[in-house]
């Protein structure tokens, strides 16, 4: 036998016997295959390394890490590379071939990699907002290409399916909000600015922020699963295969029907946590409806419900782009699959309140009464 010929585990009857050249430059080679096949073998199996044409410290290694820093029981090893395994033996198993590393370079080595990683997600994220412009541009060229089936089934998903649940939190933050307010309003005398209160906290802040939480849990990590499940079972690739542009089908219309969605939710969860609030400060504070609603359009201008959809449709379109760009990135496991949604939710919640944070800042000088 050569002495580059490549390294093979048969396994016969009296155990397994290893041939070929167990070296650095042929085991890389095929270092996957090998640990694959040796995890098939037990603690009492028989080692015959009488056929190897070449062993070297590291093959060496290979093998005493997998029989645990020892010999096996039943062991045929010629004289010439006993003395590998004799030096290893000497050696304690955690200096075997692992080199210290200090904490400050482990540190560096850290945020290295984190800014790497954090570049990576940036040029694809940049890469995937061009290619949707792209795929814009040729369907405002080409109307008869538009997904119209696709947004609309994403437009039902994201946003019918999703009233229940959000009018149900909804309407459960509209009373305790009003509740915790009418209990400090009600020592300084000042019931009357309960409409003030839930007006503009719910209709310019809290209504956005609410329902793009839950549409980021719901549909976000839905759209994420359901690429990502396309991406293990290859549906994507035969999708390139057939010629048919996976960003046109697959990633505009989630972005278009969020977009649509989201500022048609804002405005329903806003309104069902005002009747909330409404129910609440008549039965604690003695506010009749009708002067509950005749003063809400003082205390909210109209621009602040411009500001309300306006978000809505940032942040729609904000979940769409996260959820497409992790379930893009599945690997074809499942382990990847729950990683990047989880990672999608995380990411789409953040974004969320770091807009809505810009927003503020934007418009602080907007819709507010004596701003």
């Amino acid at each position: 036998m050569q002495p580059g010929s490549a390294p093979k585990i048969e396994f016969v009857d009296e155990g397994v016997r290893l041939t070929g050249s167990w070296t650095l430059s042929c085991l890389r080679k095929c270092l996957p295959r090998l640990r694959a096949e040796t995890t098939r073998t037990s603690s009492d199996t028989r080692w015959d390394l009488s056929r190897l044409s070449a062993l070297d410290t590291y093959g060496a290694l290979l093998l005493w890490r997998h029989w645990g820093s020892r010999f096996p029981a039943d062991i045929q090893l010629p004289p010439e590379y006993k003395a590998l395994f004799e030096r290893l033996e000497k050696r304690p198993p955690d200096k075997l071939m692992r080199r210290p590393r200090r904490r400050f370079r482990m540190g560096v080595e850290d945020i290295g990699l984190a800014a790497m990683v954090f570049v990576g997600h940036v040029y694809a994220a940049i890469a995937l907002l061009g290619q949707l412009i792209i795929e814009t541009g040729y369907i405002l060229r080409s109307p008869r290409h538009i997904p119209w089936r696709e947004i609309s089934a994403n437009l039902y998903k994201a946003g019918v399916r999703a009233m229940p649940v959000s009018a149900l939190v909804a309407f459960l933050i509209g009373v305790v909000l009003s509740y915790l307010f009418a209990l400090q309003l009600r020592r300084f005398g000042a019931e009357a600015f309960i409409v003030d209160v839930l007006g503009v906290g719910i209709i310019r802040e809290l209504g956005p922020v609410l329902i793009a939480v839950l549409v980021a849990g719901r549909s976000g990590s839905a759209m994420t699963a359901q690429l990502g499940t396309m991406r293990v079972t290859e549906e994507i690739d035969a999708l390139a295969t057939m010629g048919v542009p996976r960003h046109l089908r697959l990633v505009l219309p989630k972005v278009v029907a969020l977009a649509l969605a989201m500022p048609l939710l804002v405005t329903w969860t806003s309104g069902i946590a005002i009747a909330g609030g409404v129910l609440v400060a008549h039965y604690q504070l003695g506010i009749d409806y009708p002067f509950f609603i005749a003063n809400l359009p003082r205390a909210v201008p109209v621009p602040n419900v411009w500001i309300a959809l306006s978000k809505g449709l940032v942040f729609g379109m904000t979940i769409a782009l996260v959820a497409c760009h992790f379930g893009l990135r599945v690997k074809p496991n499942t382990e990847s699959l729950s990683a990047n949604t989880t990672r999608s939710v995380v990411t789409a919640i953040t974004l969320v309140i770091l807009l809505d944070a810009v927003f503020a800042l934007a418009t602080r000088n907007i819709g507010l009464v004596g701003g």
